[in-house]
């Protein structure tokens, strides 16, 4: 009976343990400079609490921004939970980091990106699938500006972050 070492999930493991390390030290010391936070996470993930209106609008994953208004951040062993501003409307989400499919903190070009076994088997061998968010979901009401297009998004300077993939460590 061969054995082997799981080297993909440990790496996405050590990297969720990033994430909770960094969101542990913002909930105690709030966002330092401008640092700030694109996370996207499966909506779909059973685990996964959000208000019914983002789950309907959002079926499959949601972009979420923590920058300039967030409430209530409490990091737990499995997940995090926070209070977001949609529009004027506070809404608490919970995210599990299982659940976690992105994350970037574009002030400092950083990112993480988790594939799915799933996800692997959708994209063709030499297709390249996009490694940040294309339309982010506005955590914090903009400052009389219009909605976010995908145009728009295209500028945004998350895109040139640089991403760590994990599939090259995986068998």
């Amino acid at each position: 009976m061969s054995r082997s070492i799981d080297y993909g999930n440990l790496m996405h493991e050590a990297m969720r343990g990033l994430i909770k390390k960094v969101l542990e030290d913002v909930s105690a010391n709030g966002l330092p400079g401008a640092h700030h936070f694109f996370i996207t996470f499966d909506t779909s993930h059973p685990d996964a609490e959000l208000a019914d209106w983002l789950s309907d609008r959002y079926p499959g994953e949601m972009t979420v921004v923590m920058q300039h208004w967030y409430d209530n951040l409490d990091v737990g062993e499995d997940g995090f939970s926070v209070t977001l501003n949609f529009g004027d409307a506070p809404e608490p989400l919970y995210i599990p980091y299982d659940a976690i499919k992105t994350f970037v903190d574009p002030s400092v070009e950083f990112g993480l990106r988790f594939e799915t076994q799933e996800e692997e088997d959708e994209a063709a061998p030499g297709t390249e699938v996009s490694t940040i968010p294309t339309a982010p979901v506005p955590a914090v009401k903009p400052p009389a500006k219009p909605p976010v297009t995908v145009e728009e998004t295209a500028k945004d300077p998350a895109k040139d972050a640089e991403i760590v993939s994990l599939d090259s460590f995986r068998k």
